[in-house]
């Protein structure tokens, strides 16, 4: 199975899209996992080697797809 990673800093707008990944999502094909970043700021390297610019973003084969500006990670690095 393939797994997606949904990044997001708890914002409503990364809230919101968090709910509709999740729902949109085959959960047949993607194993997903969900990172809060503001909650576990040990992942922010990762999500910036992996190419995360701002939250929400999804990761899905390889590929970064930023979702509806609610955070650069310049900003959730910075703990606002």
């Amino acid at each position: 199975m393939k797994k997606a990673i949904f990044y997001h800093a708890g914002c409503p707008v990364c809230v919101a899209a968090e709910q509709q990944v999740l729902d949109a999502l085959d959960k047949g094909r993607y194993e997903l996992e969900v990172v809060h970043l503001g909650a576990d700021r040990s992942r922010i390297v990762e999500a910036e080697q992996v190419g995360i610019q701002s939250v929400p973003a999804l990761l899905l084969d390889g590929g970064v797809f930023h979702i509806n500006f609610g955070a650069s990670l310049a900003d959730v690095k910075g703990g606002s």
